[in-house]
């Protein structure tokens, strides 16, 4: 698993290097989860990308496909930032929601405290976000901050084995473990 990229397609047996890459791509399609292709730098998103090429590219790829692009920031380590989320036209509920699910696994294994995001998106409610447990974080006119907290507290993903996760993310980590 070493390189530019490597692709975890089981969130158990892969957990040790998903704690160790700060970088990835969360993939589910069809209501399932399917991978997570790591990366070496983030997926670096630009405002005209969005504007002028992500509701053309949503509108003409088929399928029920959602890509979540997360990174783990440097001097940040207690912290998960959704950078970008892409879906198809035919993207169904479930599998955005699975998606989300893997994205709280990963950060479950990390130790993680927190995951933030900018919600660019005006379709995307809030109480939609509440729903997943965002929560509004660092008011701003321009923008649309969310935050979901953890702190030891994670939400239970049924299909992903439990046992290696619950390890401590490193030796000598001293964050709270993760709940049972």
């Amino acid at each position: 698993m070493a390189g530019w990229f490597a692709t975890v397609t089981d969130l158990t047996t892969g957990a040790e290097v998903l704690r160790r890459r700060r970088f990835g791509m969360i993939e589910a399609a069809d209501g399932r989860f399917r991978r997570v292709v790591l990366r070496l730098v983030p997926r670096l998103v630009s405002v005209p990308e969005i504007a002028l090429l992500g509701r053309w590219q949503h509108g003409r790829r088929r399928g029920d496909r959602c890509r979540l692009y997360y990174s783990q920031p440097w001097g940040y380590g207690n912290f998960l930032a959704v950078r970008y989320v892409v879906s198809t036209r035919g993207t169904r509920f479930v599998t955005v929601c699975r998606a989300l699910e893997a994205l709280d696994a990963i950060a479950r294994l990390k130790g993680t405290d927190a995951l933030l995001c900018d919600v660019a998106n005006r379709r995307i409610s809030p109480a939609m976000l509440r729903r997943f447990g965002w929560e509004p974080h660092c008011p701003s006119r321009w923008h649309r901050h969310y935050i979901k907290r953890f702190y030891g507290e994670y939400p239970h993903v049924g299909w992903v084995g439990q046992t290696d996760l619950d390890r401590p993310r490193a030796a000598g980590h001293t964050g709270p473990l993760c709940a049972s």
